[in-house]
């Protein structure tokens, strides 16, 4: 296994759902103790069990190994279903569109939470893809119009917090929703942050989270892009901002949110592997926003420093970095935001030996693609022109992914099961 390939799997490695749980959530008799807070189940009648996201099944299977029979019932809504639960039902639906079981799944968790009662406890399991796996749209909003929405938010280049705004004001289930429609019960979640700061309310658009945005912010969302959203979810926003429609919650009473893991959990144990390994470490930021391009221009003149100058870190070096960049996709290609950021990291490299670069999603996956990301060096453009294909071209097309398969830079790991975003991997030598 290469160094840079092992640094990564250390990554990924440390933010596994069930550890993270396993390590954060203990049960002493009656006392749950989760992170710094204790909570006496004496206190709760029936405890339930709700979870959505890539990270989800792997926390909901620790948490039912602690509570076992203390749970009634539950449901999860994964987008694979790679082990049964006991007490609490696990369902396949759809990410990253939604379909009718992402619908189906929501309404069963609503249902459930019909049944709750004022004694009872809800804890939900919240992460990254929640927002497709999870989905209830509301008013006379269709599911296609929701994803007609998403799909032009996703190609504009908008960020997931401003993705998530829109997404929260055309659900029923979002932005505190779902917390609503188990008051009066006491609901505590745990989460597993994909998004850069770990904002609660924006990891699976906040379900059981207060929302500070407006209807007023997602219009100004789609008048930044220029979008044309289907009629149905311009009106039901217009609406909202007429005050004909109640915003988001803005508090939400007997609700308890815990971040379990985040992309710095990450990075700091791809910092620690790295030392071991031999390397001069550090963690450049977990906070890494902006067009994929500019973000691999960035980390261009960080490394191309390094080697030369020794500074801010002297080689054998590796920088680590990580967050959510994203990409105004305007050619017809194909590919992710990790996949991109490489290719553009390719052009500016270009014949500077002593550079590697890996950039990858912790979930595995990257956009639309089976790839997680791709591992590219100084080299790379060189070879890629020797077969006759043009970094350049591929860039402007938005092909990234298959520039990576031709050029054999592209990094396959499968589904990981968690997700805490990206991860930029730089060895300097």
């Amino acid at each position: 296994m290469s160094d840079i390939f092992e640094i990564f799997n250390s990554s990924v490695s440390a933010v596994l759902p069930g550890d993270l749980v396993r390590r954060r959530v203990v049960l002493n008799k009656n006392t749950l103790r989760i992170m710094d807070r204790d909570f006496d189940l004496s206190n709760y009648g029936d405890i339930y069990v709700i979870g959505a996201g890539k990270a989800s099944l792997g926390m909901a299977e620790e948490v039912e190994n602690i509570l076992g029979e203390r749970i009634k019932t539950g449901i999860c809504c994964v987008p694979v279903k790679y082990t049964e639960l006991e007490r609490i039902e696990v369902v396949e639906t759809s990410h990253p569109v939604p379909d009718e079981r992402s619908v189906e799944g929501a309404k069963r968790a609503v249902s459930i939470l019909h049944n709750t009662g004022e004694k009872d406890l809800v804890i939900c399991l919240f992460s990254g893809g929640g927002s497709s796996l999870f989905v209830l749209p509301t008013g006379d909003i269709t599911l296609e119009d929701k994803e007609k929405t998403v799909s032009l938010l996703l190609k504009s280049g908008a960020d997931i917090r401003e993705i998530n705004t829109v997404r929260k004001h055309i659900s029923g289930v979002k932005g505190g929703k779902l917390a609503g429609e188990a008051y009066p019960s006491t609901v505590i979640t745990l989460l597993i942050s994909d998004v850069v700061g770990d904002d609660m309310s924006v990891i699976a658009s906040g379900p059981t989270v207060p929302d500070e945005t407006t209807y007023a912010d997602c219009m100004s969302i789609i008048d930044k892009y220029g979008l044309s959203p289907p009629r149905r979810v311009l009106e039901h926003i217009k609406a909202g901002i007429r005050g004909d429609i109640d915003e988001t919650p803005r508090s939400l009473p007997n609700v308890v949110n815990f971040v379990m893991g985040n992309n710095l959990l990450a990075l700091e144990s791809a910092r620690k592997r790295a030392e071991e390994l031999g390397y001069n470490a550090i963690v450049l930021s977990s906070t890494l926003e902006g067009e994929a391009r500019d973000v691999a221009r960035l980390l261009c003149v960080v490394s191309t420093e390094v080697v030369h100058s020794g500074n801010p870190v002297g080689v054998p070096a590796c920088i680590i970095a990580g967050g959510e960049t994203t990409v105004r996709v305007e050619g017809s290609g194909k590919g992710g935001r990790n996949q991109e950021l490489a290719l553009a990291f390719t052009i500016c490299v270009d014949g500077i030996d002593g550079i590697e670069l890996l950039s990858a999603a912790t979930d595995g996956i990257d956009g639309p693609t089976d790839a997680c990301g791709a591992i590219v060096n100084g080299g790379t453009a060189e070879r890629a022109r020797a077969l006759g294909l043009s970094p350049r071209e591929y860039l402007r097309d938005n092909d990234s992914y298959n520039f990576h398969r031709k050029v054999h830079t592209i990094l396959y790991t499968g589904p990981t099961h968690t997700n805490v975003g990206d991860v930029e991997i730089i060895l300097c030598r």
